[in-house]
């Protein structure tokens, strides 16, 4: 039953909901155009506010229903954190889009809200207060997940729901170095 739980879980955070949405506004593949990403930030950027918000709501539950699998087939936060791993491998090499995905933010953050709800809150919490702030997301992001891993430490949250959450999280740097030659190729080409 895990197995089948992760294998599902990879083909929801599969769902390329970026291109399918830059696909039917613009009849364009996301991924060649903006930043390159294929995620609500590059959407937003290049369809408005509406279409940005679309795309992160559905990445986001992307994540949630990832654990919420993990959940209903009462397997241990090990193996929860572990669905919400392969969502965000999904999101960022899904099989729908030939494996050329996102960064997995938003599906980060809807597993993790789920995983430790409090924590979470004030996270998301301090992401979208930086991000209107500075309009910088990256910096949100990093100040709002490192927030939360520190209160999942003082709060007392298993061992095992911080490393893995800290895991999954640098999984997005990750992946963003790993685009990085694909993505200034973008923008260069589009100067």
């Amino acid at each position: 039953m895990p197995i089948f739980a992760l294998l599902l879980a990879y083909l929801i955070g599969s769902i390329p909901t970026a291109l399918l949405v830059s696909r039917r506004l613009g009849g364009v593949d996301i991924r060649t155009i903006g930043d390159g990403n294929m995620g609500a930030h590059n959407i937003k950027a290049q369809f408005g506010w509406g279409a940005g918000i679309l795309v992160a709501a559905v990445d986001f539950t992307k994540g949630a229903l990832a654990v919420g699998i993990g959940q209903l087939f009462s397997l241990d936060l090990g193996w929860q954190l572990m669905a919400l791993a392969f969502a965000v491998l999904g999101h960022g090499f899904p099989i729908f889009a030939r494996l050329r995905g996102g960064q997995g933010l938003a599906t980060t953050l809807g597993g993790l809200l789920v995983l430790a709800n409090f924590e979470m809150l004030v996270g998301l919490v301090i992401y979208g207060v930086l991000y209107l702030i500075t309009r910088n997301s990256d910096l949100g992001a990093g100040i709002g997940t490192g927030t939360a891993v520190i209160l999942m430490v003082l709060r007392g949250q298993p061992l095992l729901m911080v490393v893995g959450a800290v895991t999954i999280i640098l999984m997005i740097p990750a992946k963003f170095m790993l685009d990085r030659p694909r993505r200034e190729q973008i923008q260069s080409d589009s100067l």
